[in-house]
């Protein structure tokens, strides 16, 4: 192990570098991720490093460095048995939408397909999945024998990222402070801790659309990649989204699933995390604008189909009966039952 004082000077190596337009190998990015779980670079070091990659382009080695160091500093969960999907957005777009990947999978629960939802706080977003579901009383666990009976009645558990990632306790202040979007954003769907077979992402760009492309074409994951041309980490039903499978990359088109255009503020979300939670139960009950329903659906489906090996359409419709069925509300209202046990 390097001295205290030598592990310092190297960030200031990483940052001029950095800095410069460099970019740092998939090793050295590892590295500085353990060093920073190993609380070894200051705060204004491990600022400066979060700030240099929202002015500069991140690249596959240094993507895959950073996601294999959070993936060996976790705390694995094994939940192989079930067949699970995450549904996951990086955040960080800006558009401050009710909780539509949330929402979304309960209702890819409801429909029969097992779900390991990773989530936490929002950091540049008003209210995170876990800012919602906290309000809604559910309680995080990282009990394995909970999440699996959870996930085995409910069809859903929910992986609250600070319990998995404690290595991270160093950056989680920092990141609340910035509050601003930072390559974490891009990393957070990565590393689910339950390693899931199938995996729906949303990103906030189509430059990092392409990037985890590049890293999920090497492994046997089963998964859809999709950016929003209009800027969200999601389906928004505002027009266009890209869609890069392990099938196919594809352009979507809400007509592609005979549902109209969207207008932004039709999906926005509210202002405070009770706000955002009565959206959320409104949904859930019946009580959804068609706009809310259509865009969460659109979503499901695109996950529900990913698993089942089934058209978009086909997915949406599944998800449309998991909505009104209120089979979405019941494997809520399970999950929290079972969480407060």
């Amino acid at each position: 192990m390097l001295p205290f004082g030598e592990v310092r000077r190297g960030m200031k190596e990483i940052l001029n570098r950095l800095i410069n337009q460099e970019k740092i190998s998939k090793q050295e990015a590892k590295d500085v991720l353990v060093n920073i779980s190993n609380g070894n670079y200051n705060n204004s070091q491990i600022a400066s490093f979060l700030t240099v990659y929202m002015m500069r382009s991140i690249s596959v080695d240094e993507l895959d460095g950073f996601r294999e160091a959070l993936l060996d500093l976790c705390l694995h969960i094994d939940l192989s048995d079930f067949n699970t999907i995450d549904l996951c957005g990086t955040g960080g777009d800006g558009k401050d939408t009710f909780n539509i990947s949330t929402l979304s999978s309960f209702v890819t629960a409801g429909a029969g397909v097992k779900v390991a939802k990773h989530g936490n706080y929002g950091v540049s977003s008003s209210c995170g999945s876990s800012n919602v579901l906290e309000f809604l009383g559910l309680k995080f666990t990282n009990d394995e024998s909970v999440l699996k009976e959870t996930i085995d009645k409910a069809g859903i558990c929910v992986l609250h990222a600070p319990l998995f990632h404690p290595a991270m306790k160093n950056v989680a202040p920092i990141r609340r402070e910035l509050g601003v979007k930072t390559f974490f954003n891009m990393l957070g769907p990565m590393v689910n801790p339950s390693f899931p077979q199938n995996q729906m992402v949303g990103v906030f760009s189509l430059e990092l659309a392409r990037l985890y492309g590049y890293l999920y074409q090497n492994t046997d994951k089963n998964y859809a990649i999709l950016h929003d041309i209009a800027g969200y980490d999601e389906i928004s039903l505002t027009g266009k989204a890209k869609v890069i499978s392990n099938k196919e990359d594809r352009i979507f088109n809400p007509s592609d699933l005979n549902i109209k255009t969207l207008s932004q503020q039709e999906i926005k979300g509210g202002l405070t995390v009770k706000d955002s939670a009565k959206i959320f139960l409104d949904i859930l009950h019946g009580n959804g604008t068609e706009a809310q329903n259509n865009v969460v659906c659109a979503n499901a489906g695109l996950a529900i189909a990913t698993v089942n090996n089934i058209s978009h359409q086909e997915g949406f419709a599944l998800a449309e009966k998991s909505l009104k069925d209120k089979k979405a509300l019941n494997s809520l209202t399970k999950l929290i039952e079972l969480s407060n046990k």
